[in-house]
């Protein structure tokens, strides 16, 4: 009996066999013997979240355009399929094929966030992949990982052969044609660890790097214990983002997703500068797509998908400077077929008000914007120089377009955050909710998400301690007595779960026994509530000797080595500190757009590489505070 008619044996047990099956709509499938190279894509969360993921979609495409390398997927399975695997003897395997993970070259992991790494290891083990690297030989595929989460990988550097920082489009391409070469060469391997980290730019292999300590805990340093290894690594980086691959015929999910839709991400980066805000810092700098290019892209991934959505991505697409005659034209080519266009996360602008007309003659899809904080002084703080009445006055023109309901973005925990920062988080959603009332109407519909604010690698806050769980919990209670509408609801990330991301973005490689022995506990889908036990976790660091406030509530000094400062984002650690001093300081930054380089880096040649002055339209979003209302 084949691997996939043992399989198909299982389905029938389990819920939503279909996202085991493959089988989707306009998946790649090749002969794996004509090609030298055969990559797993690994995404280590529900096949429901890793299909709705773009940077999965972007290098299948761009591997599978490869005549010599076949790349196929592999998601984690849930648990009832994970058990009738185990029972069955099962190894995880991918989609396409049905072709077991451990018969790979390269099994590529994307690491978005910290609490996927116990279903990393969990994946590799279902997979019968060592979870070390060192005890892997010449059977067995590397494990290589990228995405966000790998600008600060120490926590799970015993357990990755490489980690490609940064974007991923050129970096997998280099990477895979010289683990080819060296393939053809016969070379072990070590030789070819030591040989991809030396000589591809962009690569990091942590096991010819070590971690050295200060007598009281505190970490001196990631140094190379291999000669010619870089001591940074840089990041990569997307120049021409107009002429970067783009998948125009994305796999299609054959059971529902996250997102279903056309995902056309307009723009990569951001320079507004949010102290909070990792991924606005480590994307710089801001790189753009031209309207017809995304209206080509629009067209040809419709055509080639039926979806009945188009999503305009980005960080803050707002500010994406075509916005509106790329919107305009999506209207006119698509209102007849009832696609509907949607703005992921609204940064609240002057113009914000403008997007529900432009946008009134689709199906109403959801708006959300994102102030982050209640009060235009802590906003000052995180360098989010928006004001209230824009706000309002954006809520009112959505209502007016026939929106009933929005979405809120807020976080609590901020440094320098006040008892009244905390209560005006529940005075401005009631704000938004009764704005409805001057059109004649009912109050609004109000969901307000409020997160815990972890002070991320590579942001200005990376120095600062996080609340401790207790005290964020007694912020919510502020929230949720400073409350009046009924037609708010609220809903809170769990300050465990935030407390135990904090701990694995900004913990060292003594990580990495905390989670094997939290994971050998049954942890994993550690983002999900139903599976998340803090208790566990707690746990396994006291085995482990470590205490988890060392890292995460600690308040680290200037001249502190990080765990993350061998990998270069392109922001310096002198601007992110300037940029700290200004927030202590209330004083905020224009964005690069609107005011003088800060000089944040070397990322700024990159930004001169990425500009062509004829061709640039300059992002026009700054505005004044708006002026009070004239009493009679």
């Amino acid at each position: 009996m084949t691997l996939r008619e043992r399989v198909r044996t299982i389905l029938p047990s389990v819920t939503t066999p279909g996202q085991y099956a493959g089988g989707e709509f306009n998946q790649r499938v090749k002969d794996h013997r004509s090609v030298d190279l055969r990559v797993a894509m690994c995404f280590p969360d529900t096949y429901a979240i890793g299909m709705s993921h773009l940077g999965l979609q972007i290098l299948y495409a761009i591997l599978n355009d490869r005549t010599d390398v076949v790349c196929e997927r592999a998601f984690a399975p849930w648990d009832d399929m994970e058990a009738e695997m185990r029972r069955a003897g099962i190894p995880l395997f991918t989609l396409e094929t049905c072709t077991p993970l451990r018969d790979y070259d390269v099994a590529a992991f994307s690491l978005s966030y910290e609490v996927s790494y116990t279903n990393l290891l969990n994946m590799l083990d279902l997979a019968g992949i060592p979870i070390y690297s060192r005890d892997r030989d010449e059977s067995h595929p590397f494990v290589v990982a990228g995405g966000h989460a790998t600008y600060s990988p120490e926590p799970v550097a015993d357990f990755v052969d490489f980690f490609l920082p940064g974007d991923g489009e050129e970096v997998i391409v280099k990477f895979c044609e010289r683990l080819m070469q060296l393939r053809r060469e016969r070379a072990p391997r070590a030789a070819i660890v030591r040989e991809i980290a030396k000589t591809v730019p962009g690569v990091y292999a942590p096991a010819l790097y070590e971690n050295r300590f200060r007598r009281d805990g505190c970490l001196e340093g990631v140094f190379p214990i291999e000669p010619g290894v870089p001591p940074i690594v840089h990041a990569s980086a997307v120049v021409d983002l107009e002429n970067a691959p783009f998948p125009t015929r994305p796999v299609v999910p054959s059971v529902k997703a996250i997102h279903q839709r056309v995902q056309i991400e307009v723009m990569r980066g951001c320079v507004r500068g949010c102290r909070f805000c990792q991924a606005g810092m480590i994307t710089r700098p801001l790189r753009v797509r031209s309207a017809e290019k995304v209206m080509s892209l629009a067209r040809e991934i419709y055509r080639n998908t039926g979806f009945d959505e188009i999503a305009l991505t980005s960080l803050n697409t707002i500010d994406y400077p075509f916005l509106k005659p790329v919107m305009t034209q999506i209207i006119d080519e698509f209102e007849s077929r009832r696609v509907d266009v949607s703005l992921p996360s609204l940064r609240i602008e002057d113009h914000t008000r403008e997007v529900p007309a432009l946008i009134r003659k689709v199906r109403k899809s959801g708006l959300t914007f994102a102030p982050e904080t209640g009060s235009e002084f802590l906003r000052r703080i995180i360098n989010k120089d928006i004001f209230d009445d824009n706000l309002i006055a954006a809520a009112q023109a959505a209502y007016a377009e026939g929106w009933d309901q929005v979405k809120l973005y807020f976080m609590i925990g901020h440094p320098l955050e006040r008892k009244e920062d905390v209560e005006a988080i529940a005075h401005l959603s009631d704000r938004v909710s009764f704005a409805r009332q001057q059109l004649g109407k009912a109050a609004a519909k109000v969901n307000v998400t409020v997160s815990n604010f972890v002070p991320k690698p590579w942001t200005p806050f990376q120095w600062e301690g996080m609340d401790a769980p207790l005290l964020l919990s007694e912020k919510r209670k502020h929230v949720l007595r400073a409350g009046k509408s009924q037609k708010i609801r609220y809903k809170f990330n769990d300050p465990d779960q935030s407390m135990l991301e904090c701990l694995l973005t900004r913990g060292d490689r003594r990580l990495g026994d905390v989670i094997v022995r939290a994971w050998k506990k049954g942890c994993k889908f550690d983002g999900w509530d139903e599976h998340f036990d803090y208790g566990k976790w707690k746990e396994a660091c006291a085995e482990s000797g470590i205490d988890p406030d060392f890292f995460v509530t600690r308040r680290r000094d200037k001249s502190e080595a990080m765990p993350w400062d061998h990998i270069d984002c392109g922001v310096k650690k002198r601007y992110l500190w300037e940029e700290r001093d200004k927030a202590y300081s209330q004083v905020t930054t224009e964005s690069c757009q609107d005011g003088a380089c800060d000089a944040c880096g070397p990322v700024i040649k990159l930004c001169n590489e990425t500009r062509d002055p004829e061709k640039w339209v300059p992002i026009v979003t700054h505005w004044k505070k708006p002026e009070p209302a004239p009493t009679n």
